[in-house]
């Protein structure tokens, strides 16, 4: 578990885990700090009331799982919970959210996750390279990882997509058990997943609009590209919800008719058999004086009523076109 400041003063950049230091360059002219947290102690606490001014509310909801992405204007900066997504190993298609909680003042930005995000160690590795993003000020900063947090969904949808694709051909050909919990399962995620891109489509667009002093004029074209990719996942997810429940339905009808082709051929066995049936039970009473008893012919005559009454039948349902 670590605490890391980046820290870009105007002419360098460097990494700090003393926070002591961060007493006397938050607010300072041209100095733009990012903190970076995935633990919680009293030092780093500490240095968000009294450094950060953060209200005790927003440090609480901070390591709070929440449920649904928000952004908040608290004045002098914004409180973002945004969530990414991976993928779980294994054959089926499950998804896992990745919290990451957001806190953008006009020069510096705090981020905390609970577990191990793409989007964090990508950009640490691209400021190392080159502190561009974090020269221009905490809002890009902020943008580099939502665009990288959007960048999550679009492998998971198309992911999604192609099994869905799968699914809508194996549904016809054999639709077993198994097959109809992977369409429930992959419903699921997929509601996840429209839910989670509609609410962060609606933040990213209140982002790129100017609503807040915290993001430049400058950064708002950068957003507006977030809101566009948001704006393509949720088509998809749209997209593959609907062609779910479309294949959802085809499973059922599929299961239905197989149902209804098996009833229907037990049904024709039971009519063509219920004759010959009637046929034995008269031959197979114990009468004493029945005609055909002693008669030399009556087995295979018996026998013959019965094949007869079967070929009869069968020629029926054919020309029905039953069978």
């Amino acid at each position: 578990m670590t605490t890391i400041a980046h820290i870009f003063d105007g002419q360098h950049y460097e990494q700090v885990v003393d926070l002591s230091r961060l007493q006397g360059l938050v607010s300072r002219p041209g100095v733009h700090v990012w903190l970076d947290t995935d633990e919680r102690t009293e030092a780093l606490d500490k240095i968000l009331r009294e450094v950060f001014h953060l209200h005790p509310l927003v440090i609480e909801d901070l390591y709070e799982d929440s449920a649904t992405p928000k952004v908040e204007d608290w004045g002098d900066y914004l409180y973002i919970v945004m969530h990414g997504v991976r993928t779980e190993p294994g054959d089926r298609v499950e998804v896992s959210p990745l919290e990451l909680d957001l806190i953008l003042g006009i020069d510096w930005l705090f981020t905390h996750r609970t577990s191990p995000i793409g989007c964090i160690e990508a950009l640490i590795a691209e400021l190392n390279r080159n502190p561009r993003a974090l020269a221009r000020g905490p809002a890009f900063v902020a943008h580099a990882l939502l665009d990288k947090l959007a960048d999550l969904y679009v492998p998971v949808v198309e992911a999604i997509d192609e099994t869905v694709d799968g699914i809508e051909k194996a549904v016809i050909d054999d639709p077993h058990p198994e097959l109809l919990e992977t369409i429930l399962e992959l419903k699921r995620a997929v509601q996840w997943l429209r839910r989670m891109s509609v609410y962060q489509r609606d933040i990213t667009q209140r982002l790129s609009r100017g609503e807040f002093e915290q993001i430049p004029e400058a950064a708002l074209a950068f957003y507006r590209d977030v809101y566009d990719q948001f704006v393509r996942v949720t088509d998809l997810a749209e997209s593959n919800r609907e062609m779910l429940g479309v294949v959802l339905q085809v499973h059922f009808t599929v299961t239905a008719n197989r149902t209804n082709d098996a009833m229907k051929a037990l049904t024709l066995i039971s009519a063509i058999l219920l004759p010959m049936t009637f046929v034995a039970g008269i031959y197979g009473m114990n009468f004493k004086h029945m005609p055909e008893l002693d008669w030399r012919w009556g087995y295979p005559s018996a026998l013959g009523i019965m094949l007869l009454i079967a070929l009869s039948f069968y020629t029926y349902f054919k020309r029905k076109n039953w069978i």
